[in-house]
């Protein structure tokens, strides 16, 4: 089966002359459940931004669904960005229509999608996360963690390939933390999950990838990655205390 992802040799730097990424490589499946982990500065943002071309020029290749990445290739390029859905971390980035219902429909009407089929995708993306009873309503008359939903939404309502969420407990209380996860878990797409909340990944993600100095430094099972007390110290992650990721078998 080809793989939702496949990175081999990504290399760039920006125009400044630093070097952010050094050689990623990387392949996850598709329906993989990932969780990208690492300190400020590793690289994360870089390698998320090249997913789907908005950065590019550096070295390697990036092929997302067999697709390769290249800003060249117009056409493809437009799909590949249908298949890559990034979930901002703050949902203010990503609403700014006057309802809801609009803000769900945005992208998929930018496809040329109209009529019952526009309305299908809205409902179900809007169903999906327990939103549909907001459909008319202002986006910024709803709590923060209701406006997350609805930009995992708008998203979704893309039939997107891969789902890549930057932070998305952040900010969140206990219960809506809760509730995204069980939405999250739910889902029936492959997904790279960026995040510096180590037990959110343990709960979410059967894998996690290390990123530190511009290249993957470790990928494997999240329990055993995050109870190895010395590979956490090497890339400045910490888990809360009182956490041991050996009894936290993720879903």
């Amino acid at each position: 089966m080809t793989p939702s992802l496949d990175v081999s040799g990504l290399a760039y730097a920006y125009p400044d002359g630093t070097q952010a990424l050094y050689g990623v490589n990387v392949t996850i499946g598709k329906g993989e459940r990932v969780a990208l982990l690492g300190p400020n500065g590793a690289g994360k943002t870089t390698l998320v931004l090249h997913l789907n071309g908005i950065l590019h020029g550096g070295l390697g290749t990036v092929r997302v669904g067999g697709l390769t990445v290249d800003p060249k290739d117009r056409k493809t390029l437009r799909e590949i960005r249908r298949r890559v859905g990034i979930v901002f971390q703050d949902p203010d980035d990503q609403l700014f229509m006057p309802t809801v219902r609009e803000d769900v429909a945005f992208g998929p009407a930018n496809l040329g999608i109209r009529g019952d089929e526009l309305d299908r995708r809205v409902e179900h993306a809007l169903s999906r996360v327990g939103m549909l009873d907001v459909a008319g309503r202002p986006p910024q008359h709803l709590s923060f963690g209701q406006r997350r939903r609805v930009a995992v939404a708008t998203v979704l309502a893309m039939e997107p390939e891969i789902l890549v969420l930057d932070e998305p407990s952040s900010n969140l209380d206990p219960a809506g933390r809760r509730e995204l996860a069980e939405i999250l878990r739910d889902l029936d797409v492959t997904m790279l999950m960026v995040t510096h909340d180590l037990p959110y990944a343990a709960e979410l993600c059967p894998r996690s990838l290390i990123l530190s100095g511009g290249v993957i430094a470790a990928d494997g099972p999240t329990p055993g990655l995050l109870a190895d007390e010395d590979v956490l110290s090497a890339h400045r992650l910490e888990l809360p205390y009182g956490f041991d990721p050996r009894f936290f078998a993720p879903r």
